[in-house]
Order: C-alpha cells, then structure tokens, then sequence
C-alpha cells in the first residue's frame, strides 16, 4: 500500500496550480477538470476540493496564480535593465509567452461567468522603469522625453493585444491579408512602438527668417 504524503497545504495548492497550468496549456479551460488535476498529481478530487472548494475557485485561483507567474517573469526582465539603455523585446515576449500558454481563454471564460479582477498595478513598475530610462535618454541626447501617460498608454495597449491575441489575433491578421505567421512580427512591432516611444521626440529647432 503506498504511503499517503502529507504536504503543507501551501505546497499542495501550488503542486495542484502547477498541474491545471499544464492542462490548461494543453488543452484550454475545458481541460482543467478536478478529476483530471487530481489525477496528474496523484491525490484524490476531494484533496483538489479541500483546497479550492469548487472548480470554479480552482480556476480563478489559477488565473491568480498565472498573474504571480507574470509578476515573476517581470522581475526577471526587470533585473536585466541594470546598465545601460532598456531594450524591451524580453518584456513584450515575456507578456506574450503567459497568455499563448492558454490564460488569455481563462482570463475570457471566468469573465463570461461573472468573475471580475480587482487587481490593479500589475505593470506599474514597468512604466516607472522606461519613463526613467525614457528621462536618462532623452537628457542626454537633447530630446524630449514622453509624459508618463504616452508609455502608461503604449503598455496598457502592449497587454491588450497580447492578451487577446490568443483569442482573436488571426483574425485580426487575416482581416488585412496577414496569415498566422505575422504573429511573430506583430511582437517586433511592438518592441519597435516601445523604444520610439521610449526615445522621445526632437526639440523643435527655431528658425529666423530674414525680412
């Protein structure tokens, strides 16, 4: 007879997140069933329930969980903009990479059933990072740095996309005679909006006209 383990219950809900993100980025949100969790990790549906109550508290749970997944990757990314200028290809692509891994079809189906996200501020350090670095720039080149709202805009546009472009973003390329493969394009695009943005503007140079 195998012997139970007794876990800690933190590790055992983190064990149990850890399985329903390989579901679901198997198979999308229908994929992440109690039975199937359970089942991965060896432990019986009651143990998934004791912890998370219904599948529904599982899955918000997991989104939650998704979100410290980010966070973590952000801070990653982050410990890289140390010296020098800020290149922000690793941002975009870490953004990307959550929401392909089926969170953006989690993210849908939990808002359908009525679940809202309260949270705020998930990429505020991130705009504090390239407004700082947009002032450094543009204070030594002479140029005029963005307001803190032009880089807020371009992130919140950056999630935006890259959130929904799971659920949506062939058909938004093949509205304009894109085909899948543009995908990989469109996210060096967004590096590119990123460092204009970031660099600023030139100063207006004032001329004399001679009468």
């Amino acid at each position: 007879m195998a012997t139970r383990v007794r876990r800690k219950p933190d590790d055992a809900k983190r064990l149990i997140l850890e399985a329903a993100g390989k579901l679901l980025a198997a198979g999308g949100p229908a994929a992440v069933q109690v039975r199937a969790v359970a089942a991965e990790i060896g432990v019986s549906d009651a143990a998934v329930n004791h912890h998370f109550g219904t599948r529904n508290g599982l899955l918000e749970a997991l989104l939650r969980f998704g979100g410290s997944k980010l966070k973590a990757e952000l801070h990653t990314v982050l410990a890289t903009w140390t010296d020098g200028p800020i290149d922000p290809a690793e941002l975009v692509r870490a953004l990307a990479a959550l929401y392909a891994d089926g969170y953006a079809e989690l993210a849908l189906a939990l808002h359908r059933s009525g679940w809202r996200d309260a949270g705020s501020g998930l990429l505020d350090e991130v705009v504090d990072r390239l407004h700082s670095q947009a002032e450094q720039h543009c204070t030594a080149t002479g140029r005029i740095p963005p307001p803190r709202e032009a880089i807020q805009l371009t992130i919140a546009a950056l999630h935006q996309a890259v959130a929904t472009d799971p659920l949506f973003g062939n058909e938004f390329r093949r509205s304009v005679g894109l085909d899948a493969s543009a995908r990989e394009r469109m996210l060096d695009w967004w590096t590119e909006i990123l460092r204009t943005t970031v660099a600023g503007t030139e100063k207006a140079t004032s001329r004399t006209t001679s009468q």
